[in-house]
């Protein structure tokens, strides 16, 4: 049963999420707001210095044409996450955010960031290492892009978004065939074409919008 509505109006409480202490401390220095799905928390291009912390739900950052009939997404990121951290230099947002289920998000200005930092130092080093491992998985990235057919790009992706499962399989987040297309360049029936043959070859099943991986993929197919 889906949970009603008014349950996912209280935050969660932050020691029970999936993050460092002081990423921790520093949301204890904010107040937790909700954004119900479909809210657009950063729009690309304008001014921002501070960044969010998801408490719960999902949020993806992606850019689009002016009519939005096209999107590009860099990347979703669930509890225990941050983003909006490339506009602490004080330049503007590189990508719009958008809350993709209904979340709890902390926003964390420049100044209470600098605050924390002089307080608590080697926060510094994990906020430059998540910058490092994002600006890492932009080269990957554009590297599957790049240098893969359509197959292999699905590929790639599926293998770096599924989770081991305790029955032996891997599965990912939710992740639909148009979700597919805007993190990989082309087009969501390109997309379906691959998924149908790994469906029917037995590699993939789909379950409650989640992919689960049977067994491993084939370079080829």
């Amino acid at each position: 049963m889906p949970r009603p509505r008014r349950a996912l109006r209280q935050p969660p409480d932050l020691q029970s999420l999936p993050m460092s202490d002081a990423l921790r401390r520093l949301a204890e220095r904010s107040e937790p707001r909700f954004y119900a799905k479909g809210r657009v928390l950063i729009h690309e291009g304008e001014a921002g210095s501070g960044l969010f912390i998801i408490l719960s739900g999902r949020l993806r950052a992606f850019s689009s044409n002016d009519d939005d009939s096209r999107r590009v997404t860099y990347g979703e990121y669930l509890p225990g996450e941050f983003l909006g951290e490339m506009s602490l230099d004080g330049g503007l947002r590189s990508a719009t955010v958008e809350a993709v289920e209904d979340s709890w998000c902390v926003m964390v200005t420049r100044q209470t960031i600098e605050q924390h930092i002089a307080e608590h130092p080697g926060f510094a080093f994990e906020l430059l290492a998540k910058v490092i491992r994002r600006a890492r998985m932009a080269t990957l990235s554009l590297r599957a892009v790049a240098l893969n057919d359509v197959y292999g790009r699905v590929v790639w992706l599926l293998n770096e978004r599924a989770a081991a499962q305790a029955d032996g399989t891997r599965r990912t987040t939710p992740l639909t065939h148009q979700d597919m297309a805007d993190l990989l360049g082309c087009t969501r029936p390109m997309v379906s074409r691959v998924m149908k043959e790994l469906e029917r070859g037995g590699y993939i099943a789909t379950v409650q919008r989640c992919i689960v991986l049977k067994r491993a993929l084939p370079a080829r197919f």
